[in-house]
C-alpha cells in the first residue's frame, strides 16, 4: 500500500469512528473530546448541538489540512451533555486549559496575577502584594498585569498612606520603629506611634484611593494641610505635603486611561507571520494596572475573532472578569461568550467592539503595543533559532535542540541547599517551565553537606524519574533534546552517572565551567567522549551559553535568598502551642530576643505579663525538653 493510500485509509478510519457515534448523539448543548488510539485528547470542542456539530468532521474535504490530520488521528470520542451553551463554553475551556489538546488554540503562560491585599484579620492591617486563591480575610484591589506594577503602586500606598507592611510575627515582635518608620513610609502603629482609630483613618483613605475616590482624598487631604499651616503646625503639614505629591505622581503616569471606564479589560490582537500576540491591558477605578502580552499557539488557520473567543473563554476560565470588556475583533458567538462570562462573574459583563471615542483610543493603543510586541517576537525568534543553530553545531548534535534545560545548584555551606531548572527553546526562555528543587538528601549537620555533586545527583534523579513516569512516550514535551550543567567534569560525571541509572541514553548533555578567576569569555565546555575545549571569546554562541547559564544562576540564587528569608523570619516562639502575636511581643519586650527567652528560668517567665503559670511551664518545657 502506498503512502497516499495508507493515509486515506486512516482518514477513513477516524471518519468511520465518528460516524458510529451520530445515531445515539443528542441534538442538545454540550461538549465532545476527540482522542488518539493512545488515549491522549487531540480536540475539545463545543456545540449548540452536538449531532449536528460531530456529522460535520464526516465531511472531511470541507474540512482544513490541520483538522483533516486530527479526523485520521481519531480512534474514539467522549462527550458531556450539558444545559446551555454558555455552560459548554465554560467547560470547552476548562478542558482546554487542562488537557491542552495539540488542535486547539491554546493559551500559553496563563499565570496568576497579583493582587493587593488589605488584610482584614489584624487590628492594624497590612498592606501586601497577594498572588493564589482569596483565603486570607481582607480586600483584594487588582488584577496588576506584573509583580512590578504592583510594587510599584505598593511604593506609593506606603508613602502616600503609611501603612504598614511588615509581617504579624515582626509587627508583634518590634520594640522600636522600623526603617520604615524613619524614612516617613509608615506610620508606626507597632510601638504604638498612631493608634487604632487614626491608622483607621490611614486605611479608609488607601482603600478609597484604590477604588478610584483620589481626587477626593486628595482634597480632603490639601485642606488638613492648610489648615496646618495656618497652626504653625508645619512638620505636620510636610507629611501631608509628601503624601499629596506621592499621590499626584502615580496619577501622572498613566499611558492609558478611558473617562467613564472605571472597570475594564481592553483585549486587542494583531497577527502576521502566521503568528499572533494578544495584549491585555487591566483598567480599574480609573486606573491603569499595567498590561501583558500573549502568544496563543495553533492558530495558523484561525481568523481573528475565533482566536480571541478561544483565548477569552480560557483566560476567564480562572478569574473574575470585570464588567466591561474591549475588543478589537468581534467574535463569532458574541452571545454565547457574553452569557458565560456572566455565569462566571456573577454578575452583568458587557462584550464590545468600540467603533469610535475613546474607548476605540485604548483599543487602538492596545492593538499597537500588541504589534509592536510581536515584531520583537518574530525579530527574537529568528536570531535565537540561528543560536540554537550554532549551538547544535559546536556540541555536534544530530538535530537543533527544541527544548533546552540548564541545571545551577544554591547554598551556603549546605544550609538551605536548592537545585533550579531553566528552560530555553526557538522563541526564548520559557518561565513557565522552570522548576526548583529543595535539596532533601543532605541536610546542615550531615558530613557531605556542601557537596554539588551530590546536590547534581538528587535534582536529576527526581527531574528525570518524574518525566519517565508522567511522560514514558515523549509526547507531553517535558523532555528535552539538551541539558546544560553549570559546572565542571565533576557535574558532568554525576549527570552521566544519573542517566546511566535510570537508562536515558538520548538527552545531550554538556557542562560548561567559568575560565580562571572565574573570567567570562573564557569558559570551557565538556561533552562525553571529548577532550574539554573553549568557544572564540567572540562567538554568539558563547554568549548564548553564557546568557543560559547566567539565567539558572540568578534562578537559583533567588530561589536560595527566599528561602533563606522564610527561615529567618520563623522565631523558635513561634512553634510553641498557645503562643499568639499578644504573647510573643510580651516576651521578646520582657527579655529582649527569643534565645534570651530560650535561656530564661519558670519563675522569670512567670512574672511576664499574660504569661500564666501553666503557659510559662509550657515554654519552659519546650525549650528544656531534658529537664523532662
Amino acid at each position: 500500500m502506498s503512502e497516499q493510500e495508507q493515509q486515506l485509509a486512516d482518514e477513513m478510519t477516524g471518519v468511520e469512528v465518528i460516524r458510529a457515534y451520530l445515531a445515539n448523539l443528542p441534538t442538545g448543548p454540550g461538549v465532545y473530546r476527540m482522542i488518539n488510539g493512545g488515549g491522549d485528547v487531540l480536540y475539545v470542542g463545543k456545540a449548540k448541538n452536538l449531532k449536528k456539530r460531530v456529522a460535520n468532521y464526516t465531511q472531511i474535504a470541507r474540512q482544513s489540512i490541520r483538522i483533516q490530520r486530527m479526523i485520521h488521528q481519531t480512534r474514539a470520542m467522549e462527550f458531556v451533555s450539558t444545559h446551555t451553551e454558555a455552560e459548554a463554553l465554560l467547560l470547552e475551556a476548562n478542558l482546554i486549559k487542562k488537557l491542552t489538546p495539540r488542535y486547539n488554540i491554546l493559551l500559553r503562560d496563563d499565570k496568576s496575577f497579583p493582587y493587593i491585599l488589605i488584610t482584614g484579620d489584624h487590628d492594624y492591617p497590612q498592606v501586601l502584594k497577594y498572588r493564589g486563591a482569596r483565603k486570607r480575610k481582607g480586600e483584594y484591589f487588582g488584577p496588576f498585569a506584573s509583580a512590578g506594577a504592583v510594587n510599584q503602586s505598593l511604593a506609593v500606598l506606603q508613602r502616600a498612606f503609611l501603612l504598614r507592611s511588615c509581617t504579624d510575627s515582626v509587627f508583634a515582635s518590634r520594640t522600636r520603629p522600623c526603617l520604615l518608620y524613619q524614612i516617613k513610609r509608615c506610620a508606626g502603629p507597632c510601638v504604638d506611634v498612631i493608634d487604632e482609630a487614626g491608622y483607621g483613618k490611614l486605611v479608609e483613605q488607601a482603600r478609597g484611593f484604590l477604588t478610584g475616590q483620589s481626587n477626593a482624598i486628595q482634597k480632603q487631604l490639601a485642606a488638613e494641610m492648610e489648615e496646618l499651616s495656618e497652626e504653625l503646625r508645619f512638620e505636620e503639614a510636610a507629611v501631608l505635603r509628601d503624601r499629596i505629591r506621592a499621590m499626584t505622581t502615580v496619577q501622572a503616569h498613566q499611558d492609558i486611561t478611558t473617562r467613564g471606564v472605571d472597570d475594564a479589560d481592553v483585549v486587542a490582537l494583531h497577527h502576521r507571520g502566521g503568528q499572533v500576540c494578544i495584549q491585555v491591558f487591566f483598567l480599574r477605578a480609573g486606573t491603569n494596572y499595567g498590561n501583558r502580552a500573549y502568544y496563543p499557539v495553533h492558530t495558523n488557520d484561525a481568523d481573528p475573532g475565533q482566536v480571541l473567543e478561544a483565548f477569552l473563554g480560557q483566560f476567564y476560565a480562572n478569574k473574575v472578569p470585570p464588567k466591561l470588556i474591549l475588543l478589537s475583533h468581534p467574535v463569532p458567538e458574541k452571545a454565547v461568550l457574553t452569557e458565560a462570562l456572566c455565569e462566571r462573574a456573577g454578575r452583568t459583563v458587557s462584550v464590545h467592539v468600540p467603533t469610535r471615542g475613546e474607548k476605540r483610543n485604548a483599543v487602538k493603543l492596545a492593538e499597537e503595543n500588541a504589534k509592536k510586541a510581536l515584531g520583537r517576537r518574530l525579530a527574537e525568534s529568528a536570531s535565537q533559532r540561528q543560536l540554537l543553530e550554532g549551538l547544535a553545531e559546536k556540541l555536534e548534535m544530530d538535530a537543533v535542540p527544541e527544548r533546552v534545560e540548564v541545571y545551577d545548584n544554591s547554598h551556603i555551606s549546605g544550609t538551605n541547599a536548592v537545585g533550579a531548572m531553566i528552560v530555553s527553546g526557538p522563541d526564548g526562555f520559557v518561565k513557565n517551565a522552570y522548576r526548583k528543587f529543595n535539596i532533601r538528601s543532605i541536610g546542615t549537620g550531615d558530613a557531605n553537606a556542601g557537596d554539588d555533586y551530590a546536590m547534581m545527583r538528587e535534582v536529576l534523579s527526581r527531574r528525570f524519574a518524574r518525566a519517565q513516569k508522567e511522560d514514558p512516550d515523549r509526547i507531553k514535551g517535558q523532555w528535552p533534546d539538551l541539558i546544560l550543567i553549570d559546572g565542571g567534569a565533576g557535574q558532568l560525571g554525576a549527570t552521566l552517572e544519573v542517566f546511566e541509572e535510570l537508562g536515558v541514553t538520548d538527552v545531550a548533555v554538556a557542562s560548561i565551567a567559568k575560565g580562571p578567576d572565574r573570567n567570562a569569555g573564557r569558559e570551557r565546555l565538556f561533552l562525553p567522549g571529548r577532550e574539554p575545549f573553549s568557544l572564540d571569546s567572540r562567538d554568539p554562541v558563547l554568549y548564548f551559553l553564557q546568557r543560559l547559564r547566567d539565567e539558572a544562576h540568578r534562578f537559583a540564587i533567588g530561589t536560595h535568598r527566599a528561602r533563606r528569608s522564610k527561615n529567618m523570619e520563623r522565631s523558635p516562639l513561634d512553634e510553641i502551642q498557645g503562643v499568639g502575636g499578644a504573647r510573643k511581643k510580651a516576651l521578646l519586650h520582657h527579655f529582649g530576643s527569643a534565645r534570651a527567652v530560650s535561656q530564661a528560668g519558670l519563675t522569670d517567665l512567670e512574672v511576664v505579663e499574660g504569661i500564666s503559670r501553666a503557659m510559662a511551664g509550657r515554654i519552659y518545657d519546650w525549650f528544656h525538653p531534658e529537664d523532662d
